[in-house]
């Protein structure tokens, strides 16, 4: 099922029904400020365990999550206040941060060395519905591990549509991913270079 909605002005009952999708452990595709990701609540095991499968991804990979707002970041993971000067700056943006996680987190989206990546990023539509939804959702690229990221999302629906329960068309966007930069100890470190800035990292 393919769902237009606007991206300057997400129709409040539109955001509704995704999030009631959500909440019934359903799997969507929806847009970034990057290119479109897939996710689930990140309270659904089960739909975490099919993501893993849609993306053909190593389990010993966990998601990063979006969060809808600095505040709620608190709660997921332990910001520091250079950290959190940091955040404050840089989102809502394509950014991915990799902080220390909270024992909130469910254990599957959690790295061995107890880190979490999250991400606000500057898009109406995907932060109007982990408003809606109360809680994170995963985020990862709508595509399988290895491939291209998949801009299009009709293109999003002739290659993964079978395999989700919603796709968001929020328009045509880049097929590029964000920048992940870690917070983990007293400097920023870059781990992946995307579409954000990390001039600011050096």
């Amino acid at each position: 099922m393919v769902l237009s909605i606007n991206p300057q002005n997400p129709q409040a009952r539109l955001v509704s029904k995704v999030a009631e999708t959500l909440k019934g452990g359903g799997i969507i595709a929806y847009p970034t400020d990057t290119t479109y990701g897939i996710g689930c609540s990140i309270f659904n095991k089960k739909g975490i365990e099919r993501i893993y499968l849609i993306k053909q991804r190593e389990k010993k990979k966990p998601f990063s999550f979006i969060c809808s707002e600095l505040s709620e970041v608190a709660r997921y993971a332990k910001v520091s206040n250079y950290a959190y000067k940091i955040l404050k700056r840089y989102l809502p943006g394509p950014y991915t941060f990799v902080l220390d996680a909270t024992s909130i987190v469910p254990d599957l989206l959690v790295t061995k060395q107890k880190t979490v990546g999250i991400r606000i990023p500057a898009n109406r539509i995907c932060l109007s519905i982990v408003t809606e939804l109360g809680h994170p959702i995963i985020t990862t690229s709508a595509n399988i591990s290895g491939e291209e990221p998949i801009g299009d999302p009709f293109l999003v629906e002739e290659a993964l549509g079978n395999q989700l329960d919603m796709i968001i068309d929020g328009g045509v966007l880049s097929a590029e991913v964000s920048s992940v930069v870690s917070l983990i100890g007293d400097y920023p470190q870059v781990l992946r270079r995307g579409v954000g800035d990390v001039s600011w990292c050096e």
